[in-house]
């Protein structure tokens, strides 16, 4: 299936590893140019080099999303370098599952503002696109309560309601805004692998939960995500998309 990605401009935040990296690999293979960032600049630089060896444009830096004038200078610097932007994919969280009042900030920065900054810094640019498409990475957390309920659940909820909003708000501008939901994303360097070795109670009730036996893996919340960016998905907007192998329970009305 052509995803009619070929050509177009996409940005990913978080895109070195897990999750954002598959998705960045994924656009690029069906033909987008491609921003990345993170906060480790080896890493970027490592990531954009072998989009580069694979015929693949690419640019990266290292910013931190809940540095705003960092972000924008980024999102500035990656729609020159590229000829502007067409897609956008916020996708960096702080995994903060604590209680005190500094996880609660930096959910609030990192997550939600994070997010509200980029689709601010990159708006002039989709306003002039034909192929418009924000997408937002939420989590299953955001709908239901689980050992994350806290900053990390109660952000990933009110990124579901931005994202919607957006989408009513823009729909006549013709910009599509989508969040995709992933469930458990086993990856290594990512929080299942170091909780099934530090937690391994918590990690096989997680496990236990999901009836396919098993998490996800980054390549699944990736092809979602492309999908849902692509102009095939054209009437697609304000949609949650939960990608969690039939792990939540709730139905979606």
């Amino acid at each position: 299936m052509d995803l009619q990605l070929a050509g177009l401009k996409a940005l990913v935040t978080g895109g070195t590893r897990g999750i954002g990296r598959a998705i960045v690999e994924r656009l690029a293979a069906e033909g987008a140019d491609l921003a990345l960032c993170a906060r480790d600049a080896a890493a970027v630089d490592a990531t954009v080099r072998q989009l580069r060896a694979s015929g693949k444009r690419a640019t990266g830096a290292a910013v931190d999303v809940s540095d705003g004038d960092a972000l924008r200078r980024f999102v500035d610097a990656s729609a020159a370098e590229l000829g502007g932007l067409d897609i956008v994919v916020a996708n960096v969280s702080a995994l903060a599952i604590g209680q005190d009042e500094a996880s609660w900030r930096q959910e609030f920065e990192t997550d939600l503002m994070g997010t509200v900054r980029l689709v601010d810094a990159a708006m002039p640019m989709l306003r002039r696109s034909r192929a418009a498409s924000i997408v937002a990475i939420s989590s299953v957390s955001g709908r239901e309560i689980d050992f994350a309920a806290g900053p990390y659940g109660t952000f990933k909820a009110a990124l579901i309601h931005y994202v919607q909003g957006l989408a009513y708000q823009l729909a006549g501008a013709g910009i599509r805004a989508n969040v995709v939901s992933p469930g458990n994303v086993y990856f290594e360097g990512g929080v299942w692998p170091h909780i099934e070795k530090t937690n391994p109670t918590l990690f096989a009730e997680a496990l236990a939960l999901n009836p396919t036996g098993r998490m996800g893996r980054p390549e699944e919340i990736a092809n979602v995500v492309a999908f849902v960016a692509s102009p095939l998905a054209s009437f697609v907007s304000g949609a949650n998309v939960l990608v969690d192998g039939a792990l939540t329970r709730g139905v979606q009305f």
